[in-house]
């Protein structure tokens, strides 16, 4: 029985679960289910199997936000493949697929979506062991989901008759509302997960027989990766040549050496709130609530905020999530239209639909607290050894006060420290640097003043994360 190779696609954005998930943050690393996000819950999900670390295919702007999930539970990715572009499932796995093979030429892949949730984690890796024969004899697996209910938010395959791994006889669309009710009640047809189990070689060639082109530029896009630090960049005139396309689109609704697996393993996608709220604990009047919540006479809501009460009074099957810098009050029915919200906000060019007002940095976080004409407040957090990149700005000065920790400041040709309640000002066009040197995180004030305050104000001149001088970039 050959080892399993874990491959976790982690390049969705997770629009539906707007305001609190953002392009720059989505779904995937957010604890929306338990004290882990759901990436970790993925990564955390093949423990007790015979497996490889993982390869993450993952998006190149999230790069760091992997990296130190991963980090913080102990599992580090064999190999973490950074896309430069998005293309969807099929060049995603085929470029997994050349990665594994690199290293095993026998090579089994387990692919799993990084933003899925499973209750029942045993069920799901006694479901690969069962499956595993039939891959490792040239079957292409996909895992079925027993529906739990007429849902019209899923694909559905229709098994062939028999036990366990079976044939598939056809793919079918998202149905509406009555088709949905007979498939269910026909005991034929099964959710489909978008997990799957095969060869490497198995997946290539089948992919190869309608995607030749695609299998060529996935190889290129492999050999010609490069290198940095932990990460491998996929060759970027390969990846971006490679057609956008789904495994379903590309491979499963044409092969012949499809089967199914179903499969009841308290499987979610949590693709809407409303499946959140499915899959979240409920109280006796099917609320589910997470923060500082009170709610009088409501039934079947869902409400999440992150530092302010919120009130709910006589609410029937509505959704309220509350974040820094935007407020969603929506009814469960449409809630699958908050994707057509995000598109409106980029539409517009207004930064929620990208970024949280605290955005991630590999060296830490911050904050913008308030702004106004000319003056922009921000709360800094460097971690422990962490270092800001050596930058200049045109058009804004700043004042630094640290709250917590120790900082080495480099201003120009000075460097000094700064411990609690000290300060210091950046004139503007001074190049300078904020480091942490010391064991616990840096916490200070940022004061900005000056007549232009964007994020792409900064010339950086020396950066250990390899950014390019555009801030934007993670």
């Amino acid at each position: 029985m050959n080892s399993i190779t874990p491959v976790i696609l982690s390049g969705g954005s997770g629009t539906r679960l707007w305001p609190l998930s953002r392009e720059a943050h989505p779904k995937q690393f957010l604890p929306v289910i338990g004290a882990h996000s759901l990436l970790q819950a993925t990564a955390l999900r093949l423990r007790g199997l015979s497996a490889q670390a993982p390869i993450v295919v993952a998006n190149e702007s999230h790069r760091f936000l992997v990296a130190e999930q991963l980090q913080a539970i102990g599992v580090p990715a064999g190999a973490l493949l950074l896309e430069p572009v998005g293309r969807n499932t099929a060049p995603a796995i085929a470029a997994a697929a050349f990665q594994a093979l690199s290293a095993d030429a026998e090579a089994v892949l387990l692919v799993m979506p990084s933003d899925h949730a499973i209750t029942d984690v045993e069920g799901f890796q006694a479901a690969v062991v069962q499956a595993l024969p039939a891959a490792e004899g040239g079957a292409v697996v996909t895992f079925g989901i027993v529906p739990e209910a007429p849902e019209t938010g899923f694909g559905y395959i229709k098994a062939k008759a028999g036990e366990g791994v079976r044939g598939i006889e056809r793919f079918v669309e998202k149905p509406d509302i009555a088709t949905a009710e007979a498939y269910v009640a026909s005991g034929d047809y099964f959710w489909n997960s978008g997990m799957f189990l095969f060869k490497a070689r198995v997946y290539l060639d089948e992919l190869a027989k309608t995607h030749p082109l695609m299998v060529e530029l996935a190889e290129t896009a492999v050999a010609k990766a490069q290198r940095d630090a932990d990460f491998i960049r996929l060759d970027k005139d390969a990846f971006s040549a490679m057609a956008s396309d789904s495994i379903d689109y590309a491979v499963m609704e044409k092969t012949r050496a499809g089967f199914v697996l179903p499969i009841r393993v308290g499987w979610s996608d949590v693709g809407s709130w409303q499946a959140l709220w499915q899959v979240a604990e409920q109280d006796g009047d099917g609320n589910a609530h997470h923060g500082d919540v009170l709610a009088l006479d409501c039934r079947n809501t869902l409400a999440m905020g992150e530092k302010r009460l919120l009130a709910l009074l006589g609410l029937d099957d509505i959704v309220v999530v509350d974040t820094d810098d935007a407020v969603l009050v929506a009814h469960k029915d449409r809630v699958q239209e908050v994707k057509d919200i995000v598109a409106r906000l980029k539409a517009e060019q207004r930064p929620q639909a990208t970024w949280h007002r605290k955005v991630f940095r590999p060296w830490g976080n911050y904050d913008s607290v308030d702004a106004g004409a000319r003056f922009q407040v921000k709360r800094i957090v460097v971690k422990p050894g962490a270092a800001l990149s050596l930058q200049m700005h045109h058009h804004r000065a700043e004042h630094w006060i640290v709250v917590s920790g120790t900082a080495r400041v480099t201003c120009d040709d000075k460097v000094f420290m700064l411990s609690e309640n000290q300060s210091t000002y950046i004139p503007l066009g001074s190049v300078h640097r904020l480091e942490n040197p010391g064991n616990i995180p840096l916490e200070l004030i940022e004061v900005q003043s000056g007549g232009y305050l964007g994020e792409d104000d900064i010339v950086r001149f020396e950066d250990v994360y390899g950014r390019s001088p555009d801030t934007q970039s993670p």
